[in-house]
């Protein structure tokens, strides 16, 4: 985000929730080494998959009113602002940037996701558990 061309008038910013960028390598392995045939890694990605299947042009108009804006932070944009659009910008970047205070080092519903079927499992058990007792 310190090196992407962006015409917009503030810093540019990934939409919140943030993470760090082991989560995402972490879901790529796991989805490499396991057959599904798709992964939500957070949860607001779940959301918007489930919006958008059942409310598409509500979850749109949401977007457009606050999509801009959560695109940006306060902070103004310098003009000679470096970008690799046509050539790398100059200095050494690694993954991680000045956002590493604010992402998220874990996903839980990525969690949830990677063992489902042992959760979906306790929760048939404990929905199992709570009818007996009340039968008995």
């Amino acid at each position: 985000f310190d090196w992407a061309r962006s015409r917009l008038p503030n810093k540019a910013q990934p939409v919140p929730p943030i993470y760090q960028p082991e989560v995402a390598a972490n879901a790529i392995l796991w989805a490499a080494q396991h057959y599904r045939r798709e992964y939500v890694v957070g949860f607001s990605s779940w959301k918007a998959i489930c919006g958008n299947n059942f409310f598409p042009s509500l979850a749109d108009k949401f977007l457009a009113s606050v999509g801009y804006k959560r695109q940006q932070t306060e902070e103004q944009k310098g003009i000679d602002q470096p970008d690799n659009l046509f050539d790398a910008a100059p200095g050494a970047f690694g993954a991680h940037g000045r956002f590493d205070t604010r992402a998220r080092r874990r996903s839980i519903f990525f969690l949830f996701t990677k063992h489902r079927t042992a959760i979906y499992f306790l929760l048939v058990l404990v929905v199992i558990v709570f009818l007996l007792t009340r039968l008995i």
